[in-house]
């Protein structure tokens, strides 16, 4: 009989369907949660499943009525009654366990809500407040997988949520646009000259434009710093996955940066070499000592945070024994040494 801290959360047909759904995801996001324990990516398949039926929901059309069906498919499953879909009876498992309040999963329906609605952004705090919704809210939830209920910790995962959605948004201008779509803060772009409306009428890459992405990138980037407390307090054996996306993502940046910051014409990649680089560096960052945590959230985010802490705590399982310093080190060596062959079968 497994311990306490292996039983499955989530019945295996339901998690391979979940796994299933999330074949040809987001790249970054895969490469990280190889770094997961399966403690963990296991029912963050469960979250990111429902996201994306809920997503294709939204894609397929039908307006204020989809949304509210996906509403009462959320009710279903808090009341422990989930729609017959493996996704449903997943998300379910998973909330009822770990105590995810509703407000959460909501948070990235409201988003959804929020771009059906074709809003606008005027400032940075506006953007801030529907990243918020559709990241921040993931990043919370993540929080509460590791067992991680600390209100100065959650603050950190929704900055990396927040940090996360911030760079797609510098990266994908272009993209969005020509769906229609303009998420960078109007108000900056017409502190650089720039008429939102006019631009989005006709998108092209200028100076302009290149200063708002930046301002952008930096707004990100702040937030990925800020971020770093958080991840120092995680369990060890998530940290790994958890910065591996962090330092991933925030080299968009970097990459865009090296273009020029024109996400009009092309759409910035991190390489794959450069990945595994950068997995190195996020289980360096593991010995380094913890920076601090106890900047407050952002407020945007403020009230995700304080829906988990009137929420009543899970059950709690046993946990696994605790390493010794000696064993943390030989098993951070050990991951990297795996990482590394991976990397070089997938190369040669």
């Amino acid at each position: 009989m497994p311990p306490p801290w292996r039983k499955p959360v989530l019945a295996a047909a339901d998690l391979a369907a979940c796994r299933a759904l999330l074949r040809g995801g987001s790249k970054s996001f895969h490469a990280a949660g190889k770094l997961l324990p399966a403690r963990i990516h296991e029912p963050a398949a469960a979250l990111y499943a429902f996201c994306r039926v809920a997503d294709d929901v939204i894609d397929e059309g039908g307006g204020p009525a989809a949304l509210a069906a996906l509403h009462a498919r959320l009710d279903a499953a808090y009341d422990g009654h989930p729609h017959p879909d493996p996704a449903d009876r997943a998300l379910a498992a998973v909330v009822a366990r770990y105590a995810i309040p509703r407000a959460l999963p909501a948070a990235l329906l409201d988003g959804f809500a929020w771009d059906q609605a074709g809003r606008h952004y005027e400032t940075l705090a506006e953007l801030e407040a529907y990243a918020a919704r559709v990241a921040g809210s993931v990043g919370a939830m993540m929080a509460l997988l590791m067992e991680e209920r600390r209100p100065e910790v959650l603050a950190r995962a929704c900055d990396l949520g927040v940090a996360m959605q911030l760079t797609n948004i510098a990266r994908d201008v272009g993209e969005d646009a020509r769906n229609g779509r303009l998420y960078l803060p109007r108000a900056w772009m017409r502190e650089a000259g720039l008429d939102p409306d006019a631009w989005l009428a006709a998108p092209h890459f200028d100076a302009r434009l290149s200063a708002v992405v930046q301002r952008l990138l930096a707004a990100a980037d702040a937030l990925y710093r800020r971020s770093e407390g958080g991840i120092a307090c995680l369990p060890l054996a998530c940290r790994p996955g958890i910065g591996a996306a962090r330092f991933i993502y925030a080299e968009i940046g970097r990459v865009l940066e090296r273009d020029g910051l024109d996400s009009v014409s092309r759409r910035a990649a991190v390489p794959g070499r450069r990945k595994a680089l950068l997995l190195a560096r996020s289980l360096g960052a593991l010995l380094l000592p913890r920076p601090a945590v106890g900047a407050p959230p952002l407020e945007a985010t403020r009230y995700l945070i304080e829906a988990v802490a009137a929420a009543p705590p899970p059950r709690m399982r046993s946990r696994a024994p605790a390493r010794s310093f000696d064993e943390r080190v030989a098993w951070l060596v050990d991951l990297f040494t795996r990482l590394q062959q991976q990397e070089l079968r997938r190369n040669g």
